[in-house]
């Protein structure tokens, strides 16, 4: 939307980080103030990530105020927290296209402006690139500085705190923000903390310090007793002896809403020599009220009016996948003591919140840690539970290892419920559930199987559960066709699929929730469709019969073609010496950008549109 400046006049003032840093700093505030309301006003009518936003607003503006960004490098980890940072970046106008296809990219974009030194998405990268730009920056020589932020649930990755050891082993110049936005020690914040902060980040802290290292260094005794001694003191009054034992110099917590102290504090710190460790306290969704009592609610909103207390409510009645899949923990828990259910810090967008309530004893949410919620799998099975992970098909790609090395090898009963498989829309590139089918595909003892409708999700997640090794159900974001869900349980068998339309010359072969829109296309071309259930193992006896009685074999999947369970289905009949046509339709082999699952499927030809027309053309090859 375009600027209104009689209502945002300091932000008409710091159109970039140049013309911020020509503001005197006593107009900062006002500016935090104009920028928080025209963020909640943008995405009110945009949708997007607008809590984590709201609470960083003071941060991004004395961060840009301080450091001579595009020079200075500025690297937000996830990037949810980001949209005050391309508002204030160049991109202000376009902030209503976030999200949106042809439009802002949801995160830290480096394709998208010269402010974004690091494309993010994931979690917990943040201080890893960080330190490998500092590295680059030192061999450089030309005072380029470096800044990681970074939030207090990101922080919680193991990856974190590999780079902050490395970090503290080379000690580059390099500063790492802690984002805390908990309310457990905000009792910390308050003008003690930012007088510390002010004297921890002042060259005369600093110069004792090390004046006084050179002055004991000759006495190992008394040096290792004065190292003690300073951290003790400093650990009484701040929570940093951790990082601290890391290498870095830790400053805080501070006070993240006062943006005057703030920039004192950045303006110090950016002085200072080796790892620096500066621990803010925020507040998620700060300055609008239902975002401060509901942080979680407003993290990623639909449109909405920002004068109504209470978000929409979605229309339709039809569960999500993610519902079937939380309904099916609570059913499944009350006839198994012995199921437990992993989240890597998604009981929410995984449909746990039932399961987490009723069943608190066997639910485990062991924060942003994907690879330890594998393993953690692991050894309930070991333990003779019966593990689930909850994980979504973008993330499960950070435990692959894991899968492989302590799940797959020794063949544990391990379910792997993989949500938002395939297309999921507006996150973009880093969130799109493009390849598990493929890596999972090529690991041995796996058992794969992607449902076409709800009821089909549910008895494959209790087939899986009651499946002694290691499988995988997959199913997509959102909802599904309205199909009834079967309160009774009924295990499928393995390895078969259903043919479900009867048609001649082309038999089309659909894995997943792709069904509906191949249905559609198959009427229009008279083909038989056979809804495979399983990818591995493959129903053969299936394929061979429809080999025999049809012209050309198509297999849909939302998955990437390459490795994926269309490319299966080749290889078996290569090696069953059955030579005859097969178009294999899927996603292409490109990164796919942001946009709603049905413009996707659309571009991409798998609506039932673009199906009919890639077999049409193959037809007439």
């Amino acid at each position: 939307m375009t600027l209104d400046i009689s209502k945002y006049p300091t932000l008409a003032l710091a159109n970039t980080p140049d013309e911020l840093r020509s503001l005197p700093k006593d107009m900062l505030p006002k500016l935090c103030e104009e920028l928080r309301t025209y963020l909640l006003n943008s995405v009110s009518q945009s949708s997007g990530h607008l809590a984590s936003g709201l609470g960083t607003v003071e941060l991004t503006i004395a961060l840009h105020y301080v450091y001579h960004t595009p020079f200075d490098q500025l690297i937000w980890d996830v990037g949810h927290q980001a949209y005050p940072h391309k508002i204030l970046t160049g991109r202000r106008d376009q902030m209503s296209t976030i999200r949106q296809k042809d439009g802002l990219h949801p995160f830290p974009w480096r394709e998208e402006s010269e402010y974004d030194t690091l494309s993010v998405g994931h979690s917990s990268t943040s201080i890893s690139a960080g330190l490998g730009m500092a590295i680059s920056a030192q061999r450089e020589n030309k005072s380029r500085k470096v800044v990681s932020v970074i939030g207090d649930g990101a922080i919680t990755a193991g990856m974190a705190f590999e780079a902050m050891n490395h970090a503290g082993d080379l000690h580059p110049d390099m500063l790492v923000i802690l984002n805390d936005n908990e309310m457990s020690i905000s009792e910390n914040v308050g003008a003690l903390n930012n007088h510390l902060a002010q004297l921890l980040s002042g060259h005369f802290y600093a110069s004792i310090r090390e004046s006084g290292k050179k002055v004991l260094s000759g006495i190992p005794p008394i040096q290792r007793l004065a190292k003690k001694t300073e951290e003790h003191l400093k650990g009484m009054v701040v929570p940093g002896t951790l990082f601290e034992e890391l290498g870095f110099n830790y400053i805080g917590p501070v006070d993240g809403h006062d943006v005057v102290e703030l920039t004192k504090t950045l303006k110090n710190m950016r002085e200072l020599k080796g790892p620096q460790f500066l621990h803010i306290m925020t507040k998620k969704g700060k300055g609008y009220e239902p975002a401060e009592k509901d942080p979680i609610g407003y993290h990623g909103v639909p449109k909405f009016n920002p004068d109504e207390t209470t978000l929409p409510k979605a229309s339709s009645p039809e569960p999500t996948f993610s519902k079937i899949f939380g309904d099916f923990l609570c059913d499944m828990a009350a006839e198994d003591p012995k199921l437990m259910a992993i989240t890597p810090a998604m009981r929410e967008g995984s449909g746990m919140v039932r399961f987490s309530k009723e069943y608190p004893e066997q639910y485990f949410d062991v924060a942003i840690a994907e690879q330890h919620a594998v393993t953690l799998a692991t050894g309930m099975a070991i333990g003779g539970q019966h593990p689930i992970v909850a994980i979504y098909s973008t993330f499960l790609q950070r435990g692959y290892d894991q899968l492989i090395h302590d799940v797959a090898i020794m063949n544990l009963p391990v379910m792997f419920a993989i949500d938002r498989a395939g297309l999921v829309g507006a996150d973009g590139q880093t969130h799109q559930g493009a390849f598990d089918l493929s890596f999972m595909r090529c690991v041995p003892n796996m058992m794969i199987m992607a449902p076409s409708d709800e009821n089909e999700c549910r008895q494959m997640l209790y087939t899986g559960h009651q499946y002694q090794g290691p499988c995988a159900v997959r199913y997509p974001r959102g909802k599904g066709c309205g199909a009834d869900v079967q309160a009774e349980f009924t295990a499928l068998e393995i390895g078969r699929g259903r043919q479900v339309r009867t048609g001649e010359k082309v038999a089309i072969l659909s894995f997943g929730t792709l069904l509906p829109n191949v249905l559609k296309a198959a009427e229009a071309l008279h083909a038989t469709v056979a809804d495979m259930r399983f990818v591995k193992p493959l129903d053969e006896d299936l394929i061979r019969e429809l080999a025999t009685t049809h012209d050309v074999l198509v297999t849909v999947e939302e998955n990437v073609i390459a490795g994926g369970a269309g490319a299966g289905v080749v290889e078996f009949l290569m090696q069953e010496k059955c030579i005859l046509p097969v178009l294999n339709l899927g996603l292409p082999d490109q990164f796919v950008a942001q946009g709603t699952q049905e413009e996707l499927h659309t571009e991409l030809g798998l609506d039932a549109a673009g199906i009919e027309r890639s077999i049409q053309d193959y037809l007439e090859k």
